[in-house]
């Protein structure tokens, strides 16, 4: 589940759906994960997105960039 600021309602949150993400990996080769917004997940403003392939656990925390 992924959190953007200043997003705090589903309703907010619904308008990210079909809006693409993409996950920098740190390291001396950066590897690009990419993924799209499925849903709203619950009713705080929480998106769910479908990467390509799963990502590491060390992405767990760090930020993403959502394609506006």
């Amino acid at each position: 589940m992924i959190e953007i600021d200043g997003i705090d309602s589903r309703e907010k949150a619904e308008k990210f759906k079909g809006k693409e993400v993409f996950w920098k990996s740190p390291g001396k080769e950066p590897k690009v994960i990419e993924g799209k917004v499925a849903a709203a997940h619950g009713n705080n403003g929480v998106i769910r997105v479908i990467f390509e392939i799963g990502l590491p656990g060390q992405a767990i925390g760090t930020d993403v960039e959502v394609k506006a």
